[in-house]
């Protein structure tokens, strides 16, 4: 007889093998990380003897499953904002919070607290993609699991790297170091379209084909996405990244919801994996991937929990339950993904998918022996019907719940006995966790109370105040001040035309100051849109620098200006004013030098709502005394003008709107 170290017996063997075979009673028979043999307990008995002999009671023994994309750190950031669309859930709470708090530290306990919940869900296999990936690698070794761990470049500063070619450097070294181990499978994750450049897609793909290492991104995940790409290059997602080299990558393409057929048989061609993340699209409404058809087109499809932020757990079962719900409700047919397909694309296929199954997928001679035992025996599993063999596909599917599964093996390696973790202390994790989050939730009080804060918050420029004096006039014609324009001692430096959209945000404590979102569209000589460009500025309620006891000049406060790289509806919802206000003008703006000193003078037609026409003369100032000067000098320049007959108004388009 051959010699095994474990022998599991009395089990209803599910081996996920190209022909599905089932035996019952089955047995597996285990080495050192391999397994020997699967079969009838009675073929594998006569063959094998070993010092550990297992009964399993009649329960299932499959394959473990196999995570297809997540964020296993993020176990740390669960709850944490929810019911928000993807870009104000990323950019306006994850990144923040990631720039915050996001260390090694943080990385190894979010890790280990994400694979105590993967071995308990029965997942022995997972595909990651975030910062600091080899401490995901450490965390993950320990614990025992198997992984893919992909470290994430960006165009953006990310927690581990203030750029995106230290972030290349770190892939680099996370491959030099794991390539090659037994649990360990290092990758490359650029993140998305969205989030990085034609020089990083080019740089990674040469570096994944170089290393032979998969490639793991996001692919056309939301529709804007999709539309924005093609605006931009005028062709979707897969099209665009095959210029770089990734379809000769082993890409594995996360989320897929947007793609058309055509781009999913370019990636069945090029042998690429599919990871589906049904519940994180669902929550946040991403949309409906079209994973039936990529079945019927023999793409390598698995499923991914994604991260749970964004799910808001890590139950595998729950998971392709829910793929299998989706794909028939969507295909308006009961008999789309049945039960073996969708337990299929958690074992066999999503190792296909992460372009592992010649080591794990399957209970198969040869492969690791990465393997759980689930208990169909509890009452929400009764009765069990025996006429169909591949009922029991059904049971596990549709019946089971991730507290059935008992036992948990990864490379011959017990992680999980009688539902005991073995190489992990889960109080002791689930206490470290609380410490953080009370941590993050005083962070994030001490910014929501602060619009400033939410501001700085979500990247893009620095705190600063600006302080600006400013005269402004109500005039009948605008044509005479363009006449007066041409006066000797008026300077022209610069002058600019062009459409001005303001929506102002107004919150309930007005100390906290205003929010203007602005959009310009540039003006070109013949009345075209040349260019557009949007801005955020957080305003101060005005104060007065006295020029007179009975005319006013305004001193405005401005706390913060930055590029608006979000959309109007982002920052919306983002901040959650009480009440939006839109002002929109035609603007004719002049630098001018005035007496050695430079102004802006803008002939202003307010048409939303019909304000009328003025004259703003503005200029930056850092002083009070400074202020004072240029106070001075602006009633000269209304002089120059012929607007020194006009009462000042002393109040911003704002407070004028708000008056009507």
């Amino acid at each position: 007889m051959e010699r095994a170290q474990k022998i599991l017996t009395n089990a209803i063997v599910l081996t996920m093998d190209g022909d599905y075979n089932i035996y019952e009673p089955g047995a597996v028979a285990v080495g050192a990380q391999q397994i020997l043999a699967a079969g009838p307990q009675d073929v594998i008995l006569k063959q094998y003897e070993a010092e550990e002999v297992l009964d399993c009671g009649g329960k299932v023994l499959l394959p473990g499953f196999i995570n297809a994309h997540t964020h296993v750190p993020m176990t740390l950031l669960r709850g944490l904002a929810d019911d928000l669309r993807l870009d104000v859930w990323l950019m306006g709470y994850m990144m923040p919070v990631e720039r915050e708090f996001v260390t090694p530290d943080f990385v190894r306990l979010g890790t280990k607290l994400a694979c105590a919940e993967f071995i308990r869900s029965g997942i022995t296999c997972f595909n990651d993609m975030y910062y600091f990936e080899d401490a995901v690698a450490e965390a993950t070794n320990e614990a025992g699991l198997r992984a893919v761990v992909g470290q994430t470049v960006m165009k953006y500063p990310a927690p581990d790297a203030s750029s995106y070619e230290i972030a290349i450097s770190l892939c680099e070294d996370l491959i030099k170091k794991w390539k090659g181990h037994p649990l360990i499978i290092p990758a490359i994750a650029p993140h998305a379209v969205y989030t990085t450049t034609p020089e990083i897609l080019t740089t990674l793909c040469d570096m994944a084909k170089k290393f032979d290492v998969p490639l793991h991104f996001h692919v056309s995940e939301t529709l804007s996405e999709v539309e924005n790409l093609r605006q931009e290059q005028g062709m979707p997602v897969i099209p665009y990244v095959r210029k770089f080299g990734m379809l000769e990558t082993k890409l594995i393409a996360a989320h897929c919801v947007h793609v058309d057929e055509g781009e999913i048989r370019s990636m069945q061609h090029a042998g690429a994996g599919i990871a589906h993340n049904p519940s994180s699209n669902l929550k946040l409404a991403s949309g409906f991937a079209p994973i039936q058809r990529m079945l019927e087109l023999n793409a390598n499809v698995g499923i991914g929990t994604d991260g749970t932020a964004s799910n808001n757990d890590l139950d595998m079962i729950d998971e392709v339950r829910l793929a299998s719900f989706v794909a028939k409700a969507v295909a308006g047919d009961p008999t789309a993904l049945p039960a073996r397909t969708a337990l299929a694309m958690a074992t066999c296929i999503g190792a296909k998918a992460l372009h592992i199954d010649d080591i794990t997928g399957s209970l198969e001679k040869g492969k690791r022996a990465d393997l759980i035992l689930l208990d169909i025996s509890p009452l929400h599993n009764q009765p069990r019907f025996r006429r169909d063999s591949e009922n029991i596909y059904a049971q596990i599917i549709y019946a089971s719940k991730s507290t059935d599964i008992t036992d948990v093996m990864v490379d011959g390696r017990w992680l999980m006995r009688e539902h005991k973790l073995l190489t992990l202390n889960e109080e002791e994790l689930i206490r470290e966790a609380g410490v953080v989050a009370a941590e993050i939730d005083r962070f994030l009080k001490n910014r929501e109370e602060s619009v400033l804060s939410k501001l700085i918050a979500i990247g893009g420029a620095a705190e600063e105040e600006s302080f600006e004096v400013q005269a402004k006039v109500r005039v009948e014609d605008l044509e005479p001040v363009l006449a007066a324009l041409q006066a000797p001692e008026i300077q022209i430096v610069r002058t600019r035309n062009y459409h001005e959209f303001d929506t102002y945000f107004n919150f309930s404590d007005r100390e906290q100051g205003r929010l203007r979102y602005r959009e310009d569209e540039f003006i070109g000589k013949n009345g075209e849109i040349t260019s557009v460009r949007s801005r955020l500025t957080l305003i101060g309620e005005p104060e007065s620098a006295h020029l007179e006891e009975s005319e006013k000049i305004m001193l405005s406060r401005s706390r913060y200006l930055a590029p608006a790289v979000h959309s109007l509806r982002f920052y919306n919802e983002y901040f959650k004013p009480v009440e939006l206000v839109e002002i929109e003008k035609n603007r004719l703006r002049y630098l001018v030098k005035f007496r050695d000193t430079e102004f802006f003078i803008n002939l202003d037609k307010v048409t939303k709502p019909k304000l009328g026409k003025f004259v703003e003369i503005k200029s930056r100032t850092w002083s009070r005394q400074d202020a004072q000067n240029k106070t001075v000098l602006m009633r000269e320049l209304l002089a120059t003008l012929g607007l020194s007959s006009l009462p000042l108004v002393t109040k911003d388009y704002i407070h004028l709107v708000e008056e009507l």
